[in-house]
């Protein structure tokens, strides 16, 4: 599963190198990214609270918009390494803005939930919103203490990817799955961290 995911994650940094090479030259900056992409998740989560108006359109919808604007959040260090435009506040900004677009989508799916009397879904999307918190949290707070904290499954792009997915199928019942895969996997990276900090401090 490691192997996998690092040829997984080597791959998306890859692209993202070199689909930033052009926008480096720009004027456009990190931040500005981080701001388009954070507002783009924000609107996506209002479109998928709107769904009773039309499921497939506005979870559909919701979903492309949530898609579109991860993607910005992710591409901005990118373009902040590639640029040499990076700074330490910028840094600081765009890993407290991706936890805001993950909140807002996951407190839209919680609102669906509740709206449909659907109290175990409910309950696994508060649950995933935890989940994907600690998630990061975890690995601040490693890396803090100088240890490797991004060990795991279920960081940030998998847990976009398993959202969209949910929006996806939604429609058709596939949503409170999708969350519950979302949970699953968000609590036991946080769990894989804390065995992890706890090897590292022993090898110590």
């Amino acid at each position: 599963m490691s192997a996998v995911k690092e040829t997984y994650t080597s791959g998306v940094r890859r692209l993202a190198r070199r689909s930033m090479t052009g926008l480096a030259r720009t004027r456009v900056t990190p931040n500005a990214l981080t701001a388009l992409g954070v507002s783009l998740c924000g609107v996506g989560a209002v479109l998928v609270y709107f769904e009773s108006r039309g499921e497939v359109l506005f979870f559909w919808l919701g979903a492309l918009v949530f898609v579109v604007g991860s993607l910005l959040d992710i591409l901005d260090g990118a373009l902040a390494r590639q640029s040499g435009k990076g700074t330490p506040f910028g840094a600081f900004i765009d890993s407290t803005t991706d936890r805001v677009g993950e909140g807002a989508m996951l407190g839209a799916i919680a609102l669906v939930f509740h709206r449909d009397g659907n109290e175990w879904a409910l309950a696994l999307a508060i649950a995933a919103i935890a989940g994907s918190f600690l998630v990061s949290y975890t690995r601040a707070r490693a890396e803090a203490l100088g240890l490797k904290g991004d060990v795991g499954l279920g960081s940030r792009a998998e847990r976009v990817v398993v959202i969209t997915g949910g929006l996806v199928f939604a429609p058709w019942g596939g949503l409170p799955w999708a969350i519950a895969v979302l949970t699953g996997s968000a609590w036991l990276t946080v769990l894989q961290r804390i065995l992890a900090v706890r090897r590292q401090l022993a090898a110590r």
